[in-house]
């Protein structure tokens, strides 16, 4: 019995195995990590990390979902708010604090990352990061077009310039978060972006 205990496998853990599978995927990009850097790197035989995603693709596929998704959620909270001088700033800080997630429990954007445009085999994973995308961007631009119909901003606000403004911000921050820019750096910036835009739209028009 106890030379069979001494043998048995140690039990799979998949959400630990996605997390060191993204953070890989983070660093080397993905056709930088081969199937033979996944399987040491996971603790895994060739023969369980298929069974276990299907292939690198899927591996791959799955890391990106289970990180990305909290990207929605962010969105999804944020265009909730009443104000929207609050919604964008609930995007773009809580975003950062995505972003900067300690390492050991979150493995970076990687749907901004360098890794999305070396993975040019996995169509469903970038199918999917399109869409999310669109989906976010097109909850900000709904919230921002109630915003100008409530007289909240001023009827002549162009609300797809904005939602594209607050977007390029959003897409600025994730990627000096990938090149390990701090976090107080990045909230600095967010919080700068914020009050200039909402200066804007709160300002007087010149005579």
């Amino acid at each position: 019995m106890t030379e069979r205990n001494r043998g048995r496998p140690r039990a799979f853990d998949r959400d630990r195995a996605v997390l060191d599978a993204a953070r890989l995927f983070w660093r080397r990009g993905y056709s930088g990590t081969s199937t033979r850097t996944l399987t040491a790197a996971l603790g895994l035989s060739t023969s369980s990390l298929y069974a276990a995603f299907g292939s690198k693709a899927g591996l791959f596929e799955e890391a990106v979902r289970t990180y990305a998704e909290r990207y929605r959620e962010i969105y999804q909270q944020a265009v909730a708010e009443k104000n929207i001088q609050t919604v964008i700033e609930r995007i773009l800080t809580d975003s950062v604090h995505e972003f900067t997630q300690p390492s050991d429990t979150h493995p970076g954007c990687l749907i901004s990352s360098a890794v999305m445009t070396d993975s040019t085999s996995t169509l469903d994973t970038s199918a999917y990061v399109a869409e999310l995308h669109s989906s976010n961007e097109q909850a900000l631009l709904v919230r921002i077009e109630r915003a100008i119909q409530d007289g909240e901003l001023a009827a002549g606000t162009n609300a797809a310039v904005l939602t594209g403004l607050i977007q390029s911000v959003w897409y600025g921050l994730s990627v000096r978060s990938n090149v390990d820019t701090a976090r107080e750096d990045l909230l600095a910036t967010a919080q700068l972006a914020h009050h200039l835009i909402c200066q804007q739209l709160t300002s007087s028009p010149t005579s």
